[in-house]
């Protein structure tokens, strides 16, 4: 999927179908006078759904399609014979898209198991026919009910992606290059910032044909969830995650410091991302020898309050302690 086909955010308005309108008739046959009222009832008006597809991880069909309209209930006839239900549109989302009133923002839904729907937009109730309304009293009643309009709404759809682990970590980091390693995925890889601009997923095979699931999200900077760089598009992504991957390179300047300023982007975006596990490793450590590490792991041990661990994807080194690490921690 190339960075253009990736689209977590969409606007639509929606537009559920008209219910169709109750039948006035009389019933006239050959021999039988006074046949009375038998008109039948209106359809009901198509819904909107919502539905979620497991294998869907973009947005990208909705991009240029930002108009849904169901279909009108189809009207009443005589011998009370009822209009036909307008047809539902269906519209399959991605697990973890989050429906939202365009108008207010506030959040309507979420759409996170297989299978699981939401009526986005009501189709209108059809109108009752004239054989309803007669009585000893009203026997030819010659009026029915007009069938109730659909409903009209602006909604937006944001994509979090469902993950067990999340990668964070400054451009450059080599997040897309341990991706790429313990995972099956191709994520684009090169020697500048900002390479990868889309949110990549991997699924890592672990232990006794074992999986869990790793997302790459696009490098944040200092600053990010004021909106510098492009990672405060992707933040959201992160709320899904249930364990975070700090990446920080052997070669910064303050592994610490690094560290930190992560994880007050990470606060300031949404506070509730610190109650999650945390896990650092020190990525590109076959440039460090034996005496530096060490050194290295002095220092760290007095700052660091959360575990670390030494990788190096290039290297291979010590992935399958990262692995085993982070499935401890998925399964605590």
């Amino acid at each position: 999927m190339t960075e253009g086909n990736f689209v977590d955010y969409v606007k639509l308005h929606v537009t559920s179908g008209n219910g169709g309108k109750g039948s006035v008739h009389l019933h006239r046959e050959k021999y039988i006078t006074k046949g009375g009222p038998d008109g039948g009832d209106g359809g009901r008006g198509g819904h909107v759904i919502l539905r979620g597809n497991p294998n869907m991880w973009t947005l990208h069909h909705l991009k240029f399609k930002r108009h849904l309209r169901a279909e009108h209930g189809g009207h009443g006839s005589k011998s009370r014979s009822t209009g036909a239900d307008g047809t539902d549109v269906y519209v399959d989302v991605p697990l973890g898209t989050v429906i939202r009133d365009t108008e207010t923002q506030n959040i309507i839904s979420e759409i996170t198991e297989s299978g699981q729907e939401y009526i986005a937009a009501e189709g209108g109730m059809g109108g009752r026919g004239n054989w309803h309304f007669k009585s000893s009293t009203n026997q030819t009643p010659r009026y029915a009910q007009p069938g109730v309009e659909g409903q009209e709404h602006d909604i937006t759809l944001e994509l979090k992606i469902l993950a067990d682990v999340g990668l964070v970590g400054f451009p450059n980091a080599g997040k897309s290059t341990l991706l790429s390693v313990i995972t099956s995925a191709k994520p684009k890889i090169a020697d500048y910032e900002f390479t990868t601009l889309k949110p990549n997923l991997g699924i890592v095979e672990y232990r006794d044909f074992q999986t869990f699931v790793m997302a790459d999200i696009p490098g944040i900077i200092e600053g990010a969830a004021e909106g510098k760089g492009i990672g405060h598009r992707f933040l959201r992504h992160i709320e899904r995650n249930s364990t975070l991957l700090f990446l920080v390179p052997a070669d910064a300047p303050n592994i610490t410091e690094q560290y930190e300023i992560l994880l007050d982007e990470l606060r300031r975006y949404n506070p509730d991302l610190l109650d999650k596990e945390r896990l650092v490793a020190i990525s590109k450590c076959d440039m460090l020898d034996d005496e530096l590490q060490e050194e290295l792991k002095v220092e760290l041990d007095s700052q660091l309050k959360v575990p670390y661990l030494f990788i190096s994807s290039v290297a291979q080194q010590g992935l399958q302690e990262l692995k085993d690490k982070l499935w401890q921690m998925l399964n605590a």
